[in-house]
This record gives structure tokens, sequence and C-alpha cells, in this order.
């Protein structure tokens, strides 16, 4: 019974995760000056160095098990690095809603690769079929986005949105692959995501020497950055962690494709990103492959409530 409460809260907090980093595109669309390299770095970066501040104590105890695995903590933390820089700039190049369509969606493909090839895990029917229902929602959304009111982006811009959004998928799956595997070998998930993101800090805050002029030129910019870097990064992750604790690396990965439903959302209503009826019926279809992913684990939960 404990292990299916413990199920269900970590699906709780990777849900409300995801909703927080759904309004980081809608966010950074509100500083068009700041290079999207800088709002990434800035972002990931500190709130990494909030995440081993919070985290110290537990990550004092648990560095030597870490450390004595370093090409996992080496691709875990370069993982961190690379994700926000992928991340944003693929969404400044193709849209907010497509950028982290395609950032997000392909994450669980790559993290199930990852569990499969290294850590040699089985990949469940189940999984199979939702990812299958996920991936051709994800199509639908990416190819419904209506381009008659919008010729900012070019089909070369957007083509290689695209391919920095896969970069951005292959790094999420690659630190939430290591983050998992550093707790399944008894890392506290504080101690695994605050020694990930603190590395990562170490490579990312140095970029702003030469990108992040802008990143407090105005009251907008500093409020924007400094939300970016607290709410989505720092307590998302946090919750993102929590997560990791008791759910394998494919199926956190997988859950988190509510973050483009939420993202999505907010371009239409307010940036003004604009779709057709097949984008729409693309996110009825990433919304059932969420609830294929989580219906047994709510009807573990009611099961154990109704033994009690």
């Amino acid at each position: 019974m404990e292990n299916n409460h413990e199920n269900f809260k970590s699906v709780i907090a990777i849900i409300i995760a995801s909703f927080f980093w759904g309004t980081t595109g809608t966010a950074a669309s509100y500083t068009p000056d700041i290079s999207s390299l800088a709002i990434g770095a800035f972002s990931m970066g500190i709130g990494g160095v909030l995440l081993l501040i919070t985290g110290r104590k537990k990550l004092l105890i648990d560095y030597k098990v870490m450390l004595k695995q370093p090409k996992i903590l080496l691709l875990g933390a370069a993982s961190v690095a690379i994700y926000p820089l992928a991340f944003y700039t693929s969404m400044r190049l193709s849209g907010v809603a497509i950028g982290t369509v395609v950032s997000i969606a392909t994450a669980p493909f790559f993290a199930a690769i990852l569990e499969r090839l290294i850590s040699k895990k089985y990949i469940s029917l189940q999984w199979i079929l939702s990812f299958v229902v996920g991936a051709i929602g994800i199509t639908l959304l990416t190819l419904g986005k209506d381009q008659s009111n919008n010729t900012a982006y070019s089909v070369n811009q957007q083509s290689l949105g695209i391919f920095l959004g896969c970069i951005a998928g292959l790094t999420y799956a690659g630190y939430s692959w290591a983050a998992r595997s550093l707790i399944e070998s008894g890392v506290h998930s504080t101690s695994s995501m605050s020694g990930l993101f603190g590395c990562a800090a170490l490579l990312l805050l140095p970029s702003l020497w030469f990108t992040g002029d802008n990143l407090f030129s105005s009251s907008t910019n500093a409020l924007v950055s400094l939300y970016m870097a607290i709410i989505p990064m720092f307590l998302g992750y946090l919750l993102f962690g929590f997560g990791l604790n008791f759910i394998d690396a494919s199926k956190a990965t997988l859950i988190t494709l509510i973050e483009p439903l939420v993202a999505t959302v907010l371009a239409v209503f307010i940036i003004g990103e604009r779709f057709k009826v097949i984008g729409w019926v693309g996110v009825a279809l990433v919304l059932l492959c969420l609830l294929m992913q989580t219906i047994k684990t709510q009807k573990q939960l009611q099961l154990a409530i109704k033994s009690t």
C-alpha cells in the first residue's frame, strides 16, 4: 500500500513540475532582447545553485557514492548544461508550442532507449502503446500549426528549431536517466538533482559573461529571469527529483508530455500562436497518452485504499 501511495505522489509531483515548465516559453517571449543562450544558462544555472544550497546536507552524505560513478555524473551534468541552451533556442527559432512539443515529446523515446541499452530494463507494452499514441499526437500538433499569420519563422529556422528540440529531448532523457541511476545506487533524490545541477551551473554561469548583457536591463527582463530560475527550474526540479525516487526515467519523461500541452495553450491564448483542428486533435491524443500512462497508478491507489 505504501508503495502505491508513493508512486501516486510521484506522478502528481512530476505533473506539477510539468505545469511549471510549461510556462517557460511564454515567459521567455516577453524578453526578446535576451539571448536564448543567456536565458537558458541563467535559469538553469541559478536554479542549479539553489538546488545545490538546499540539498547540501544530503549531498555531503552522498557525494562519495556519486564520485564512484564519474561517467554517470559527467553525462548527467553535461546533459543538464546542454538541455536549456538547445531548448530555449529551439523555441526561439520554431515557436513556443513546436519547440516545447518536440523537445519534450522526443525525451521518452530517448529515455527508453537508454534504459534498454544501458540499464537493460524491460519496456512494457503499456509504455509502447502510450508512446505511439503520444507520438501521433505530437506529430499532428506540429503539423497543425497555422502559419498564415506567422511569417517570423522561415522553413530553415523551423527545421533548425526542430533539430535542436531533438537535441533537447536527448539531453533531457540523459539527465533523467543519470539522476534515476544515481538514485538506484543509493543516492538520495535531493543529492542526485543538486549534484547534477550544481555541476552544470559551473558550466553555464560563466557563459553569461558573453551572452547575459540584457538579463537585467529592464524590470520585465529581471522579473522573467528570476521567475524562470526560481519557479520552473528550482521548484520544478525539486518535484521532479522526488518523482524519480519511485518511477523510472522513461515513465517520468512520458508524464512530462503535459508540459507541451500547457505551453501550447499558453502560446495560443497569450502569445497568439494559432493551430488548425488537426493540431487540437493532437492535443487530445497527448492527453490520452498521459491517461494511458497514469491510469494504472490510480487503479492501484484505489485498490490500496479499499483494502484498508
